[in-house]
Parts: C-alpha cells; sequence; structure tokens
C-alpha cells in the first residue's frame, strides 16, 4: 500500500468511480444476466466502499484498478457462496456451462469493452419505451441520479422514480441475458442509445444539477463510450462519427467558457487561444468520416453548427450557422433549438429583428427565454434587458447560473 492515504480526498475515488463503476457492472451482467441488474450493482458497491474504508486506514494501493478487480471478483464469489438464489438458480447453470467449480470473470480490457457494448444495447430494450431505456441507461451506465434524470428530461423527480421502477421490472420479467450483439438488436436500438450518449454529454457540457456549470467527468464519459461505438464495426454508424464530431467541438472549448469564479463567459467574449486545436482537429476527422454518405441525421446538423463556431470571425459563419438551424428545427423542434436559432437569426439580421422573431416563440416559463430577451435587449433598451434578467435569475435553478446572470444584470449599469 502506498503511504498517501490524504489523496482519498481528492479526485482518485470518485474518478475510478465513474470510469470502473459501469465496466465492472457490465461484466458481471454479462454473466448474470439483467434479471438480476440490482445483484451486480450491489456488489460494485460494496466493493468501493470497501476500497473507501480499507484506504483510509492503510493508504491507496499501488494499482487501485486492480485492487477493486480482484476484491470484486471475491465478493462474486462470496454471493455465489452465500446467497440462495445463486445457490439454486444462477450457480449451477453457470458451473454446467462453464465446467469450472467457480466461474471466472475476466476484466481485462476486451472482456470489459464487449460487455459494456453490449450492457448498452441490452439496457435499451424494446421491451420498455423510449423514454424508459434512456432513463435507465442514464442511471445503470452513467451514474445518474433521478434528479439529474429528471432535469435531462425537464421531468418532476417523481415521474422518473416510477419510470425507472417499473423500467427494471420489465427488464427482470423479460428474462433478458446479455450476450453477443446482434447487427438486428444494433440497429433497432441504435438511435436510443446514441440519445442517452447525446443527453449524457449535454448534463455535463451544461449542467443543470448541482453547482458546476461544466461536468468534465460526464463529458469524457460520453465521449469514451461514443467512441466505443465508433471502434466497433458492428455499432459505428455515420450518425455515431457525427456524434463525436460534436463533442470534440463543444470539448475543445471547455477551459474558455468560465471564468475563474466559475461564471460563464460569453461566446463572443471567448479566448480564443484556450481552445483546444487538438479536439477541434479531431472533430474535423470525425466530420469528414461522417458525411463521406447520404445519411444525414440532428447530429451531423449539430456537429455543423458546431463547426462554424470554431472558425474565425469574418467567414459568414453566423449565416451558416442560421442556415443550419432552419434544418435542425425542422427535423427536431425543442425551445433549446428555437433560441438558439434565434440568437444566430439575431447575429444575421440585428437585434430588433431578433426581438421580434423572439417574441413569437412565447416561452414565458423558461428561463433562457428570458435571458436571450436580456441580452438582445441590451443596447436596445436597458429597462426591458434588466427586467428579463430579474426575470430569468427567478426561473433559473442552478446556482451557478444565477450568478452569470446576476452578474450580466450588475453590467447593465455600465452601459
Amino acid at each position: 500500500m502506498a503511504e498517501n492515504p490524504e489523496t482519498l480526498d481528492g479526485d482518485i475515488l470518485p474518478g475510478l468511480f465513474r470510469r470502473e463503476y459501469t465496466k465492472m457492472t457490465a461484466v458481471l451482467c454479462r454473466h448474470f444476466g439483467l434479471k438480476h441488474i440490482e445483484t451486480a450493482e450491489e456488489i460494485v458497491s460494496e466493493t468501493f466502499l470497501k476500497a473507501t474504508e480499507t484506504w483510509q486506514t492503510q493508504g491507496i494501493p499501488e494499482n487501485p484498478t486492480a485492487w477493486l478487480y480482484i476484491v470484486a471478483r471475491n465478493k462474486v464469489k462470496d454471493h455465489l457462496k452465500h446467497l440462495q438464489v445463486f445457490e439454486k438458480q444462477v450457480y449451477p447453470a453457470l458451473s454446467l456451462n462453464s465446467g469450472h467449480s467457480e466461474p471466472d470473470f475476466d476484466f481485462d480490457n476486451e472482456t470489459m469493452a464487449d460487455s459494456q457494448l453490449a450492457m448498452i444495447f441490452g439496457v435499451c430494450n424494446p421491451a420498455n419505451s423510449a423514454e424508459s431505456q434512456i432513463s435507465l441507461a442514464l442511471q445503470i451506465l452513467c451514474g445518474f441520479s433521478v434528479a439529474e434524470i429528471a432535469d435531462a428530461f425537464l421531468s418532476k423527480p417523481e415521474t422518473i422514480k416510477k419510470r425507472l421502477l417499473r423500467a427494471r421490472a420489465n427488464l427482470r420479467n423479460d428474462q433478458f441475458q446479455i450476450g453477443p450483439l446482434l447487427p438486428a438488436d444494433v440497429y433497432a436500438r441504435r438511435d436510443v442509445v446514441l440519445r442517452t450518449l447525446y443527453l449524457l454529454f449535454n448534463e455535463g457540457y451544461f449542467s443543470k444539477s448541482g453547482n458546476f456549470l461544466i461536468r468534465k467527468d460526464l463529458c469524457a464519459e460520453a465521449m469514451r463510450l461514443t467512441l466505443m461505438l465508433t471502434e466497433n464495426p458492428l455499432t459505428n454508424a455515420r450518425q455515431v462519427e457525427a456524434l463525436l464530431a460534436l463533442m470534440c467541438y463543444q470539448s475543445s472549448r471547455f477551459d474558455a467558457r468560465l471564468n475563474d469564479s466559475g461564471q460563464t463567459i460569453l461566446f463572443e467574449d471567448q479566448d480564443q487561444g484556450l481552445w483546444d486545436k487538438t479536439l477541434i482537429d479531431r472533430g474535423n476527422y470525425y466530420l469528414v468520416n461522417a458525411c463521406s454518405g447520404n445519411m444525414v441525421s440532428k447530429y451531423h446538423i449539430e456537429a455543423g453548427i458546431a463547426y462554424w463556431h470554431t472558425t474565425p470571425p469574418g467567414t459568414e459563419k453566423w449565416a451558416h450557422i442560421l442556415h443550419l438551424y432552419n434544418q435542425l428545427i425542422v427535423i427536431e423542434y425543442s425551445p433549446a433549438t428555437a433560441l438558439n436559432r434565434t440568437f444566430a437569426f439575431a447575429k444575421v439580421h440585428g437585434n430588433e429583428s431578433g426581438l421580434q422573431e423572439a417574441e413569437k416563440l412565447g416561452l414565458d416559463n423558461n428561463c433562457y427565454y428570458h435571458s436571450l430577451l436580456a441580452y438582445l435587449y441590451s443596447p436596445v433598451s436597458v429597462e426591458q434587458a434588466a427586467r428579463h434578467y430579474r426575470r430569468a435569475i427567478e426561473l433559473s435553478t442552478s446556482p451557478t447560473e444565477k450568478r452569470t446572470l446576476e452578474r450580466e444584470h450588475t453590467r447593465l449599469a455600465d452601459v
């Protein structure tokens, strides 16, 4: 053991939890089947609990990840020996199929990658509605809380809680086993899988839960899982590469989006020298691949919008962005898309035209609607801008977002 237990207070365990929890759960579910998903989750949770207790007193091991896998493997054997449900149902089946007295759990990289892919598509089971599939995947694969899922769906936590209970029951009743991916299943479930990863990234990119506007851990996990899809010929597709391109472009601006106080820096005020050129180049690579066929998805269009944001001034970028938003809003309307389109419209046609376009939306109970109106009114009417900033602050549920809006409201006094 290393003599540094104090570093437990840092990012080691939370980081390991975010990276390894879903991998370990996926491998266990591959053996037990989704019928026993709660048992798999319990074993992995107990493993991390033991790590917390042991590492606090004995220090962090030299290879923390290997330590976790050894403990998880031992806990599996313990459950198989002592829990009656395994002795009567699962254990005999495993012994019969494997020819060993105890199951051999491989936590190598290939097994974990295969298990995670199978888990992603397994959880997105048509036994549940699309909304339930996504909710369950966000909880099981991404570690989302009920509150975070509710924010992603703009729904109430109680509604999400009931949805998750029903979805888990349906998986148990469906007797579904995680096995090799079949082309028909991948094709049928890909849209839901991509929607899940899209929501995961969005929650990290602009978090509506907690005190952090950006949660890089969620974005990194979404990118890791999407990259995994691109690396498997069976799961890769043009829309998968388009989604990964979008994530690369958005992630490239992380360091420029917040100031030292954690407040948002508006796009036009960002220091472009802080943008990550390597990520932009990777985004270009995946977008070119994504556009090599005839497929055009919402992810292609959003990636195109994100691409134009990375181009320098003087390239008529806002006209291109507006054109793409006009296409996107036809494919999939949402208040966020309508507001973003209106912002681009104002950039092309001026603030007064933008205000006329914005007021047609009538999203009076939407925080972002009022913050957009405040922004557009700022050079036109300070009084109107201040009124809309105050309303946006009232409607916002994010402490970090409130501070940013309050800063902009205060700035009006200098206009």
